[in-house]
């Protein structure tokens, strides 16, 4: 099975990268974590937040193929670290790839989000695209941890 991160937006600070690396390194080899950088769609031409939207949605769905779907959200659910370490054990079990979505700065096409198997919440907060990909790099390395009872997370 594979995690992808499939992030609209590219050129992320050097931190972003490092930091996403090594979460990344941390993982098994029969769990990769990749990320998949999707362009923004640019807003040239008097394109609306809609137009910008389901160009990005075809773009992600193209990237994530017939992997289970997984929306960050605002509107969808919040998961503990706990409870996401379940999903984990869950996703394993399916067998099938794993693309979790994080939209641009127009968000996700609400059909995309329609479409999605899980719609996830990482906060109420709003989130600068580049510090999510660190927190869902380092959230899926801890959410493993958990399931192999390493003592990186404290209870």
């Amino acid at each position: 099975m594979k995690l992808k991160i499939i992030s609209v937006g590219h050129k992320m600070p050097s931190w972003v990268d490092t930091a996403c690396r090594e979460y990344i390194k941390r993982m098994p080899r029969e769990l990769p974590v990749e990320i998949i950088e999707i362009k923004p769609d640019k807003r040239a031409g008097g394109k609306n937040s809609q137009v910008v939207q389901e160009a990005e949605a075809q773009r992600i769905l193209k990237a994530a193929g017939k992997d289970l779907l997984i929306a960050c959200d605002e509107y969808g659910k919040e998961k503990t670290t706990l409870q996401l370490a379940d999903m984990l054990k869950s996703w394993q079990e399916l067998g099938r790839d794993i693309s979790i979505v994080v939209g641009g700065a127009d968000g996700l096409d609400p059909k995309l989000i329609q479409q999605a198997d899980v719609r996830w919440s990482l906060s109420k907060l709003t989130m600068p695209h580049a510090f999510v990909r660190v927190l869902l790099t380092e959230q899926l390395y801890r959410a493993y941890s958990i399931t192999q009872n390493h003592p990186y997370h404290k209870q």
